[in-house]
């Protein structure tokens, strides 16, 4: 008769959007933020800015299965130069920091600081 997912009210007013094809789970922003691991407020964000893909109900946002996959899709990052099937034979070099020149004391310099004098005297005012 009709299928048992959608309520009795919704295939009477509703017809099926393809034979049999059943209306789209929508999750809120918090369900997918607990699925990416991130925070409502981030998904919030990034569909009010329109840089994920979402459905606007009224003024709440809200996701398909197939919005998650997309946004996944999106933040892929990929290695930047191509991984070889080539074996490694020597290990990567390793980095040292640069010795630091020293630079020689003059007469002029004393070697120690010395304290400017506190600004608040030229605020205050004469009573």
């Amino acid at each position: 008769m009709h299928d048992p997912e959608i309520p009795p009210a919704l295939v009477r007013r509703f017809p099926p959007l393809e034979r049999g094809a059943p209306l789209p789970r929508l999750y809120r922003p918090e369900e997918i933020a607990e699925a990416l691991g991130c925070s409502a407020w981030w998904v919030k964000d990034r569909a009010r800015r329109s840089l994920i893909p979402h459905t606007r109900v009224g003024r709440a946002y809200r996701f398909t299965a197939a919005h998650l996959a997309e946004i996944v899709r999106l933040h892929e990052e990929h290695p930047k130069r191509p991984r070889s099937n080539a074996p490694v034979t020597s290990p990567p070099a390793v980095r040292t920091r640069a010795t630091p020149e020293l630079r020689p004391v003059t007469a002029g310099t004393t070697g120690r600081l010395k304290a400017r004098p506190p600004r608040r005297t030229q605020y205050e005012t004469a009573l």
